[in-house]
């Protein structure tokens, strides 16, 4: 980054996080990965819609987790090889190819939908997953390459609230897609659409800034076995970055479980129609993306991991509340004023707050992640976190098929289930990492107490020494 480049970024963090918005190094970065999430769940919400209204009542369950679950295993399967190919090639050069590629999966999976076999669209969605995981450790890597530290968090935020703004965009559109009149335009009209997303997520990634690998990367390693030893090995030379990846981890397992029931629990708990039902689905991730906005806002500008354990104690008490919740009988036919009239703003309140707990607790993580990582091994420790993740989330759907198919308990004990397990990996992780805990502390006395403001912040060094010094003795000094 040159001089003016760095003074230019520098006044964008004072601006504010959404001044970036308005940079080449990062606008069609964001574009891209937004249509991308849009695009995968307009064409993920169009199938389950079509499978879960449109299927035997035996089948549901099975067949929207198993989805899930297809679409998480190639993280499982071939994050090892996207992190190894991440960091020795150009970055935005491989978006491109991967939007490319995006395309043609796309042209199937009209196809699939057209030819009315759940196995071609079960196909589909593990090529999809496969597209997706490929872009993974790019999507985290590339930022810290483009951003200075100070623009970490608000950039991270942003792609954040970009990915789960774009979620319940897609997920209505997926399902307003689904619904449409006459139902033999549908496969046409699904397919247009998300061969037309792809096609624009394509043309945004070619004004990406080059994103040139490390010095250091070396060469290529094709065996797995190794590039997975080397990727744990990266991971957990620093205790908070693997810490930080079981978080993350651990996250993406209850979002992902949460999000594959949500069709079932309101076709099968509230009763509410399939435009209700997406409408549920949509407030879960713009609560995500309000809570990854107010992040950066909390933190100021800073990596804060005090923040995680505020979100970790939220999402805690909300699921759990969520299982608990009740409302009056509605009709199917009931639209959305008639559901909030019914008591329905009960859950949908619940899933808003899980989504914004969910945002403060995983973008302190990510950043943790950047920050504490070196650039050339940076997308391979990243890829590593999305193995992690993917086994989680394969995990979430097992755990979802034993529970409500095997078990023959119910949605809302699931919820209860995920609220007591959360419970238990938050005392984990702080009991590991004290430090957590800690700087969470220092947060509240911060903004309480002693209510501490900043001036110049620009003249204190990202990396270096630097002199601290108190102008009079007080409480603080020690902190």
């Amino acid at each position: 980054m040159s001089a003016s480049e760095a003074g230019a970024a520098q006044a964008g963090a004072e601006r504010g996080q959404f001044s970036l918005l308005l940079t080449r190094r990062f606008s069609p970065f964001f574009i891209t990965q937004a249509l991308g999430a849009f695009n995968d769940n307009v064409y993920r919400n169009a199938v389950i819609v079509l499978i879960v209204f449109g299927s035997g009542s035996l089948d549901r369950d099975f067949l929207a987790n198993m989805g899930a679950g297809l679409f998480a295993l190639p993280f499982f399967l071939f994050s090892a090889l996207a992190g190894e190919i991440a960091d020795h090639g150009d970055k935005a050069a491989l978006t491109r190819r991967i939007k490319i590629a995006e395309i043609c999966i796309m042209l199937l999976g009209g196809l699939a939908v057209a030819s009315g076999s759940v196995i071609a669209v079960m196909a589909v969605l593990f090529l999809m997953g496969t597209q997706s995981t490929f872009f993974g450790p790019i999507k985290y890597a590339i930022i810290p390459q483009h951003l200075r530290q100070a623009e970490l968090v608000g950039g991270n935020g942003l792609v954040q609230m970009g990915t789960f703004v774009a979620i319940p965009a897609g997920l209505m559109l997926g399902g307003a897609l689904a619904g449409a009149e006459p139902a033999s335009n549908r496969p046409l009209l699904i397919g247009v659409t998300v061969v037309g997303l792809a096609t624009a997520g394509y043309l945004a990634s070619r004004f990406i800034p080059g994103a040139p690998p490390a010095a250091g990367a070396g060469r290529i390693c094709w065996n797995p076995v190794t590039v997975i030893a080397r990727m744990s090995r990266a991971a957990a030379a620093k205790r908070s970055v693997l810490l930080s990846i079981l978080g993350i981890s651990w996250f993406w397992l209850l979002g992902s479980v949460v999000l594959a029931q949500m069709p079932n629990y309101g076709k099968e708990i509230l009763n509410a129609s399939e435009t209700v039902t997406t409408s549920l689905m949509a407030t879960l991730a713009v609560g995500i993306g309000v809570g990854s906005v107010v992040c950066e806002w909390l933190s100021g500008r800073r990596v804060e991991i005090g923040l995680t354990p505020i979100g970790s104690l939220g999402l805690t008490v909300v699921a759990a509340h969520l299982a608990f919740s009740t409302m009056s009988p509605v009709t199917p036919e009931a639209g959305l004023a008639q559901f909030l009239a019914a008591g329905g703003w009960g859950p949908v309140l619940d899933l808003f707050l899980i989504g914004v707990f969910g945002g403060l607790y995983v973008v302190p993580m990510y950043s943790v992640i950047q920050q504490r990582t070196r650039q050339e091994t940076r997308a391979r420790v990243i890829a590593f976190n999305n193995i992690v993740s993917s086994l989680f989330m394969v995990i979430g759907a097992g755990l979802s098929i034993l529970v409500l198919v095997a078990l023959e308990l119910s949605i809302p004990d699931l919820f209860l289930v995920l609220a007591a397990i959360n419970l238990g990996v938050a005392i984990f992780v702080f009991w590991e990492v004290p430090e957590f805990v800690a700087r969470f502390l220092i947060w509240c006395l911060m903004r309480s107490l002693y209510r501490l403001r900043f001036r110049n912040l620009d003249r204190v060094p990202e990396r270096g020494a630097a002199v601290l010094v108190c102008n009079h003795v007080s409480y603080v000094d020690a902190l």
